[in-house]
């Protein structure tokens, strides 16, 4: 994601997060069938499950229902250290359809925006794949491997993302390393990602606490002195008008807490220990506005497949990660992805290192991801294993114009590598998209994934 999230629930009595498991709701997976492909086009359909981010939990004390966190201020009582706040309070189970608006039917997954739950009002959501254990995260490795999903992002306007993407967690979600994380990937607890949130409620098993501030803008929300970083693969983040693939890398494997510059805050962005900015292929952004959109060449007004392609050096899963190769599927037709036309690049239409050294010269962009080791470095987080992510959101720091509008706003919006969507600069508030558009849906379904060619007919 290119901004710090700010990701907002209010759950039940009040936004929660920890590391215990609570007993007042039962945790209960909504079940996902995926489908597994080999090198004959042949698909197998597998059950899995998906668990919601512990970000959105209910937390409260130990054995009672006193909330350990309200509003956007901790209970010093319950939390006045970081051990002490993991040891007094608990997550609890979900209900995913009537709290958080998150529903799955076969191989089909529904995230809304905003849910008017029988306590609380619920704002975006976070979910993970959970293995055939269903207490485990699945973990991919999808070097010289494609992954294919259709979305249907119609009802998802300026402002909001309907994100799908992989990222560098513990496959137990952090409890075998940390003890005191009793709750685990069953309950959803680990994230993390290449803008080291510090909006993570707990992090290494301890409660964020310390340094914790408030949000300016968002009631719910707040950040701690620990951020919490890991590679990550942004696979498709977008709204019916517009959308990026991007990977990001860090100079750290796995999930890792940081503080202070390895976090790379504010001013120092590009001192930290991960990528922020990561190299994106935006057909909008890459000068192509025809492409993608309601109407266009994949037209966003309707359901549509998305395909991936992770091309290594030597063909093989054991080679270096080279390429990523973008592909779409509608009404039975092959799309081939659309190629770069700006001035002074030549016409890419896959992400490589050549195509994002070219890019960040082009547009005048400090090059982290060559530094942190490009694509290679990328392949080595998909060889350790990556977590799958969907989720709905908006973003109270930036609007989502980095994804659908000029940015930074105070640029030349002419200029390379600004315009990156048709959305005016005044779009994405917030208060705005929560209150124009609550029932914007993202539909996430018929997720495969198997050997180049394999998941998709042309």
């Amino acid at each position: 994601m290119f901004p710090t999230l700010a990701l907002v629930s209010l759950s039940f009595l009040a936004i929660a997060y920890g590391q215990q498991v609570g007993t007042l709701t039962a945790e209960t997976h909504p079940k996902l069938s995926v489908s597994q492909c080999t090198a004959g086009g042949s698909c197998t359909t597998v059950q899995r499950s998906v668990v919601l981010d512990s970000n959105w939990r209910w937390l409260h004390d130990v054995g009672g229902s006193t909330n350990c966190y309200t509003g956007n201020t901790w209970d010093d009582s319950l939390c006045p250290d970081p051990t002490t706040c993991a040891a007094n309070c608990a997550l609890d189970g979900a209900d995913y359809s009537g709290t958080y608006g998150i529903t799955t039917s076969g191989n089909a997954l529904s995230l809304k925006f905003v849910t008017q739950g029988p306590y609380s009002t619920n704002i975006g959501s976070r979910v993970y794949l959970l293995s055939e254990d269903d207490s485990t995260y699945e973990m991919f490795n999808l070097k010289n491997q494609e992954f294919t999903f259709d979305v249907d992002m119609s009802a998802l306007p300026c402002g909001l993302n309907g994100a799908l993407y992989f990222v560098e967690m513990d496959k137990d979600g952090g409890s075998g390393r940390f003890p005191t994380n009793k709750a685990g990937s069953k309950y959803g607890t680990g994230y993390c990602d290449t803008q080291c949130p510090h909006d993570i409620k707990f992090i290494n098993g301890e409660a964020n606490v310390l340094d914790w501030a408030g949000s300016s803008n968002d009631p719910n929300a707040g950040t701690g002195h620990y951020g919490t970083c890991c590679n990550e693969m942004d696979i498709w983040e977008a709204n019916s008008m517009g959308a990026a693939v991007t990977p990001h890398v860090c100079t750290v494997q796995g999930q890792t807490r940081c503080e202070g510059t390895d976090c790379g805050d504010g001013d120092e962005r590009y001192d930290g220990i991960c990528d922020k900015d990561g190299c994106d292929f935006n057909s909008w952004r890459m000068g192509d506005q025809t492409f993608l959109g309601p109407g266009k060449t994949v037209d966003t007004s309707s359901k549509f497949t998305v395909v991936t392609q992770f091309i290594t050096a030597d063909n093989t899963t054991s080679g270096d990660l080279s390429e990523i190769r973008r592909l779409y599927v509608q009404n039975g037709k092959v799309i081939a992805n659309s190629k770069t036309q700006i001035a002074g690049m030549d016409a890419y239409d896959s992400i490589t290192d050549d195509f994002c050294n070219a890019q960040k010269t082009t547009f005048g962009d400090t090059n982290t991801f060559e530094q942190m080791g490009g694509l290679a470095t990328m392949g080595d987080a998909f060889e350790t294993g990556m977590v799958l992510v969907m989720s709905i959101w908006d973003d109270h720091e930036a609007k989502m114009l980095w994804l659908d509008s000029d940015y930074p706003t105070d640029a030349d919006a002419s200029a390379p590598g600004v315009s990156r969507g048709p959305c005016p600069t005044t779009s994405g508030d917030p208060t705005d998209v929560e209150s124009q558009s609550p029932g914007a849906t993202v539909i996430f379904s018929n997720i495969k994934t198997g050997p180049i060619g394999s998941t998709f007919t042309s």
